[in-house]
This record gives C-alpha cells, sequence and structure tokens, in this order.
C-alpha cells in the first residue's frame, strides 16, 4: 500500500473545537497488524469514528464524504478482512463518518 508522505493539516471549526490539537495517524488493524489508512486525528481520547474528511490515503478512502453514506462499503482491513468500521451520519455535527468497533484498530503516530 502506497502512502504519500506530504499531508497538510486541514484546520477548521472542528479542529477548533477539539482544542487545535491535531496530528496525522495510521490506523492498523488490530488482528494482523497491516496498514489500513492514513488519519488526522483531532483532539484527545480514542478512536471512536473515522471522519470520512479526515482520511488522506490510500485513495480509496480519500473524498467518501462526497458520497451518500448508505452507498458505503463497511470499512475492513486489506489484508485479513476484519470487519473495522461502520458507515453512518455523526448526527451531533452531521458529518459523515466510520463507527470504529471497539478494539478492532491501533492508531500509530506518524512522524511529518
Amino acid at each position: 500500500m502506497h502512502y504519500s508522505s506530504s499531508f497538510s493539516f486541514k484546520k477548521d471549526s472542528y479542529t477548533s473545537a477539539r482544542g487545535d490539537y491535531s496530528r496525522m495517524v495510521t490506523v492498523c488493524c488490530r488482528q494482523c497488524d497491516a496498514a489500513v489508512l492514513t488519519y488526522q486525528k483531532d483532539g484527545p481520547g480514542n478512536l471512536r469514528r473515522l471522519y470520512l474528511d479526515r482520511i488522506f490515503s490510500p485513495e480509496k478512502f480519500t473524498n467518501l464524504e462526497k458520497k451518500d453514506v448508505k452507498g458505503l462499503d463497511v470499512l475492513s482491513c486489506p489484508s485479513c478482512k476484519e470487519i473495522l468500521g461502520t458507515p453512518y451520519v455523526y448526527e451531533k455535527e452531521k458529518r459523515k463518518a466510520f463507527r470504529m468497533y471497539q478494539d478492532a484498530v491501533v492508531k500509530k503516530l506518524r512522524k511529518l
């Protein structure tokens, strides 16, 4: 899986609401430790949901926020096919996201 090494953080009202604290993480499958995607994590805490507009790579997961949630597949590991999350709309912010299954993934901090 090819990941680009140049990312620029998205800064918007959602970043500000979470204390202007962002970092880039590689989301990996807990089952087989395969890298699944690169994600901008805003704020502290666990990964309970992955907002679609914060996914940077691979390309098949970018720009999903422009699609209808009903047409999206579940998020699964490309290596072992373990199901990691389900697409939905986070009502509080009206944002499209993947609802992550508890302990399905591991986040690894990326060096920029």
